[in-house]
């Protein structure tokens, strides 16, 4: 499963959210400019996350977005179903040989498990700095 840019600019609009959450809302031209994204790309992002009640639209002069619940109850899998559809590594699995059908379902299931377990806020929460990372304490 590849997931395309839209995928990737909506979890980004949702982490920045959460980061923002409690605040004021938060317009797509910061995000966009924070994360040297095209707003106009945004716009066309955001709105499949608001009609499916992923975020809210707040008007007005000090208008913008906010998360519609709370982040930790918001997962990675909820954003990529909405923007990119259903979780499948491969078409026609049905069709596939035995021993190659349980692999892609096995692979399917080990994407879905990651992405339903991984909440906006731990997203939210991760550190970008490299040195205090879990991943960089690993491989220490």
């Amino acid at each position: 499963m590849k997931i395309s840019t839209k995928g990737r600019y909506g979890l980004t609009i949702m982490i920045e959210l959460a980061k923002n959450e409690g605040e004021k809302p938060l317009s797509l031209r910061q995000i966009a400019a924070d994360n040297d994204l095209s707003e106009a790309y945004l716009e066309q992002i955001v709105s499949p996350l608001r009609n499916t009640g992923l975020v809210k639209s707040v008007r007005g002069a000090y208008g913008g977005y906010k998360l519609a619940k709370p982040s930790h109850d918001i997962t990675a899998g909820d954003v990529i179903r909405v923007l990119e559809g259903p979780i499948q590594p491969v078409e026609g699995i049905e069709d596939e040989a035995p021993a190659q059908r349980e692999l892609w379902i096995r692979i399917r299931d080990a994407v879905k498990n990651v992405l339903d377990t991984t909440t906006i806020q731990d997203l939210a929460d991760h550190s970008d700095d490299p040195f205090t990372s879990d991943a960089y304490m690993f491989y220490i």
